[in-house]
């Protein structure tokens, strides 16, 4: 336990010192350190950090924000994420449309599925729009109605 505890401190260190794009240069850089994983653990240890994948590389969430695995954090990624990328949602029919910033979509739409809140089947996004099918028109209604609160907020 030792090993991977430090193996993912080296991680969040490099990770917030450089600008890392793939795993293979992340890879890399841990082996400079004198760590060697495979790239099976290593997708598996930015998962359970809660790092995510975007335009510009590798991120760390929001402070605090990074998923330790306890059910009191369940949903609370959800919401930081909404709160900050969420600009508007809208409702058609079972569909809710949210945008957000450019480039923020592919985030907020990860956090909606790892935490989906009830009536929510699946989501899919693009740069700065996410298509959430909720299970009937009456759901989706209450998914916009929850979403909106969190950008009043």
């Amino acid at each position: 336990m030792a090993v991977k505890h430090r193996r993912r401190e080296i991680i969040l260190g490099l990770l917030r010192e450089n600008r890392v794009e793939s795993q293979e240069s992340l890879q890399s850089m841990l082996g400079r350190h004198g760590v060697q994983v495979a790239q099976a653990t290593l997708s598996r240890d930015l998962r359970d950090l809660g790092v995510l994948k975007g335009p510009l590389g590798y991120t760390l969430p929001a402070p605090g924000a990074a998923s330790n695995g306890t059910h009191d954090r369940l949903g609370r990624d959800l919401e930081d994420a909404l709160r900050s990328s969420l600009l508007s949602a809208e409702v058609g029919g079972n569909l809710v449309v949210l945008k957000t910033g450019p480039g923020r979509a592919s985030l907020v739409a990860l956090e909606i599925d790892r935490h989906p809140p009830n009536g929510i089947l699946g989501t899919v996004a693009g740069d700065d729009t996410i298509l959430i099918a909720a299970k009937g028109p009456t759901a989706a209604q209450s998914i916009a109605r929850r979403f909106r609160k969190l950008i009043e907020s």
